[in-house]
């Protein structure tokens, strides 16, 4: 180990499912315990119960879809604000950097849910946006944040012999990010970035409360109707728990194979 190496900062992660990793070896896992015992039992729910519990998974798709457009949306929105948010934090510009540094450290000092709210409405004072457009939004510009503190760290970790090399070579200093230490540290910010999708996945929840007509959403609208209160958040929590779980395993996947090709 070098010493650059000792001194790389680490990535931090999200909030999310835990990654299953090449150590989670075995049949019985903790994965597949969880995730095989959650499909089975919204099955067997649905096969033994059908009223209520086959109508509420006919009934929620539409929000399903809607759950994943956010996500899929908010991770696009804030890996662009990441990265420029993360590019300023460790930007010489001591204005660049302030204004980098304060967006990460306001967003990162008040609650998602709070966020949510003041990003919503102040958008509706000044310009009509859709429910859904708003969510993602105000989701992206949180969560960006987060993916600029990763950015950041994975930028960072590149050895500084890697700048002075390209340098060295005639790049400018621009050149040397854009051709040499992003596409390094892509690697590095890959698996990090697969965590704050899980965690953002299972905070697009919260957008339920903006009228957006997310999977919780739908399921208030069908528990509200029928009044199967614990039946409805029961097959919810186990939708979340699928859903999560099983992108865990893919992200987990991914980063073992992103280990191999170092």
């Amino acid at each position: 180990m070098t010493a650059n190496d000792r001194t790389r900062p680490a990535i931090e992660v999200g909030d999310g499912a835990a990654i299953p990793s090449k150590s989670d070896i075995g049949l019985f896992t903790a994965w597949r315990f969880a995730f095989f015992g959650a499909l089975g039992l919204i099955v067997y729910l649905a096969l033994a119960k059908p009223d209520p519990y086959l109508e509420i998974l006919k009934f929620i798709p539409d929000g399903l879809l809607v759950t994943f457009k956010v996500t899929v949306g908010a991770i696009l929105l804030a890996l662009v604000i990441g990265l420029v948010a993360g590019l300023g934090r460790i930007s010489s510009n001591r204005f660049i950097n302030g204004v980098a540094s304060l967006y990460v450290e306001i967003i990162r000092g008040i609650p998602l849910l709070v966020q949510l709210f003041y990003i919503y409405y102040a958008l509706g004072r000044f310009v009509h946006v859709p429910d859904m457009a708003s969510a993602i939004i105000a989701m992206a510009f949180c969560y960006g944040a987060y993916m600029g503190e990763v950015f950041r760290a994975g930028i960072q970790s590149i050895p500084k012999g890697q700048m002075e090399a390209a340098r060295s070579l005639g790049m400018t200093k621009g050149q040397a990010m854009l051709h040499v230490i992003i596409p390094q540290s892509i690697k590095v910010v890959l698996p990090p970035i697969g965590n704050e999708f899980i965690a953002l996945l299972k905070d697009s929840s919260l957008v339920s409360i903006l009228a957006v007509a997310d999977v919780l959403r739908r399921g208030r609208e069908f528990a509200s109707e029928s009044f199967t209160y614990f039946e409805t958040y029961t097959v919810i929590a186990l939708v979340y728990l699928i859903i999560t779980l099983f992108f865990s395993k893919l992200i987990g996947i991914m980063e073992e194979r992103i280990s191999a090709g170092r």
